[in-house]
């Protein structure tokens, strides 16, 4: 019996995770969008994974640049989540960043940032399973933001 797409979305809504940014550079053009499919993968050598939709733009340019950057936002960092899951032209335009190592943007004040190169693309149904090896990493302290049940929340 195929799984109805309603009841698939609501309960994975169920699952807390962190929300990230992922960006990338092509061409000098700055790439971003929200994700919340993130994760460790290995420690020896330093790989992490993230899931990207085929039909956003920023899934071109991390395959095709070959690098990209995890930044973990910060609790008071909604609106950069909501400003990079959008379809905005510029999603860019007002936010502070900076370059990393591999000219990727690091986002301002973000709680972590995670650089890396693309190490591997798998398939994923309507997504592609980005793993990258970490070539840089820094972080702060700070709560997190966390997304639940289609919304923002606070650690407690």
């Amino acid at each position: 019996m195929p799984i109805d797409d309603a009841q698939f979305k609501l309960a994975m809504s169920h699952f807390a995770s962190g929300v990230t940014v992922v960006t990338t550079e092509l061409d000098g053009t700055p790439y971003g969008l929200t994700a919340a499919s993130f994760a460790s993968l290995s420690l020896h050598p330093p790989l992490v994974l993230v899931c990207v939709e085929k039909s956003v733009k920023s899934h071109d340019a991390i395959a095709t640049s070959k690098k990209f950057a995890v930044n973990v936002l910060a609790a008071d960092q909604a609106g950069l989540s909501d400003r990079f899951a959008s379809r905005s032209a510029d999603k860019f335009a007002g936010v502070e960043w900076d370059d990393g190592t591999l000219g990727v943007p690091l986002i301002a004040n973000a709680l972590a940032t995670i650089e890396c190169r693309l190490h591997g693309q798998l398939p994923g149904g309507d997504h592609s399973i980005f793993v990258g090896e970490v070539v840089s990493v820094a972080s702060r302290n700070g709560e997190p933001l966390v997304y639940f049940r289609s919304g923002y929340h606070q650690i407690e």
